[in-house]
């Protein structure tokens, strides 16, 4: 009997080595990525990485390397769950990126996972063939930097703030609702942004003056935006979103009201923000809500931080609080489920559906670009009820 058991468990565990890699990857489609055409590059081609939202954008990931065969192509193949993905090529840096036939940066590769497939990636050009455009201030000439080195007592650091004035604020004694912004080098010029700004200012300058708020713009903190941007552990780091959060509260709103014509109570206060920045925005409006009363959240990675449902459950709201949600449904997977998820709590709470909208935007990606095209229709909703 005992010989029988010892044969039985040989059986079971030379059948997990068989057949243990398609039992470690049922839930997930056989993907193979595979070059077709590929433009010429100055320097060898000796790496081609993928870079996406499954992997921190990471432009130089050993995991997402293709490999070459001795035809000339590339390839990779992957066990990726159901979902949207979005991606570039790069030959192991931002600077060798993929991009159009004329040197001009292209949008991301999109890429709707459902069953097993093969990709055939086309390479247009690469971003290195062109010299490098020459980079120009757009910011309005109503954006002021603050400080270049505005102290965080609570993080340690210091940070660049910047500041848009709408236009007849030195002509006027007249008071303004603000509104805080987290990626500032984003927010204004295209000269500090990374992967082109918002044009929030130029969204303002066309309004009349009566109609236009002060913007407070925190820079993000380059390796730390993630853990700064996120009150809870995760495999990035600690979490050090309290204490970002308890920065704009305790040191940089009252420095704000001490010096700028603001309109300090909660219901002129609002926080906004994208991806990162609008789960940071969530938890704000969330934490001190008697502080902020307004939120601007576009397509925050509530993902990383499946924490924040249980917190929000928890708080009670003042019922003047209002929430904008905003996304695309060609972000991820769960972008649109999880806005949804979280506007159903809030509206739980006594907040009517017209103070906590969802908007979602067909066809959508997870860019400036869309959050630029985003930006009036939120910042006409939180006028109408200032």
């Amino acid at each position: 009997m005992f010989v029988h058991f010892i044969m039985k468990k040989k059986i079971i565990f030379c059948a997990f080595l068989l057949f243990g890699p398609i039992f470690l990857s049922f839930g997930q489609q056989i993907i193979v990525f595979k070059t077709g055409k590929i433009a010429a590059s100055k320097t060898s081609l000796a790496h081609l990485f993928m870079a996406g939202n499954f992997n921190n954008w990471n432009p130089a990931d050993k995991a997402w390397e293709l490999q070459p065969d001795p035809s000339g192509t590339y390839m990779l193949t992957k066990g990726m769950p159901k979902g949207i993905y979005n991606f570039k090529l790069t030959r192991g840096s931002w600077q060798t990126v993929e991009c159009g036939v004329a040197g001009k940066p292209i949008d991301n590769r999109y890429l709707s996972v459902s069953h097993d497939t093969t990709v055939i990636l086309n390479i247009a050009n690469w971003q290195d063939n062109y010299a490098a455009a020459e980079r120009k201030h757009t910011a309005s000439p109503q954006v002021h930097i603050i400080s270049e080195k505005f102290d965080m007592p609570q993080l340690n650091r210091q940070r660049r703030v910047w500041i848009y004035l709408p236009a007849d604020y030195q002509s006027s004694k007249r008071k303004y609702p603000v509104i805080y912004m987290h990626d500032g080098q984003n927010l204004f010029d295209a000269y500090t942004s990374g992967f082109g700004e918002w044009g929030v200012d130029e969204i303002l300058d066309k309004l009349s003056p009566r109609e236009e708020c002060i913007i407070v713009g925190i820079d993000h903190g380059g390796e730390y935006r993630i853990t700064e941007y996120d009150p809870y552990d995760s495999k990035y780091g600690k979490g050090r979103g309290d204490d970002y959060v308890n920065f704009l509260a305790k040191t940089l709103k009252p420095y704000i009201d001490e010096h700028y014509r603001t309109r300090k109570d909660a219901r002129h206060t609002t926080i906004a923000g994208s991806s990162m920045g609008g789960l940071i925005s969530m938890y704000t409006a969330l934490k001190y809500p008697k502080v902020f009363g307004n939120a601007g959240v576009f397509s925050p990675a509530f993902w990383i931080a499946p924490e924040i449902y249980p917190f929000a459950q928890s708080k009670s709201l003042p019922a003047a609080s209002r929430f904008y949600f905003v996304c695309g449904d060609a972000e991820s997977e769960s972008m649109v489920a999880d806005i949804q998820k979280m506007a159903a709590i809030i509206r739980s709470k006594g907040v009517d559906e017209k103070s906590a909208p969802v908007v979602i935007i067909n066809g959508a990606g997870h860019n400036e670009k869309q959050w630029n095209g985003d930006f009036p229709g939120f910042y006409s909703w939180l006028l109408s009820g200032l």
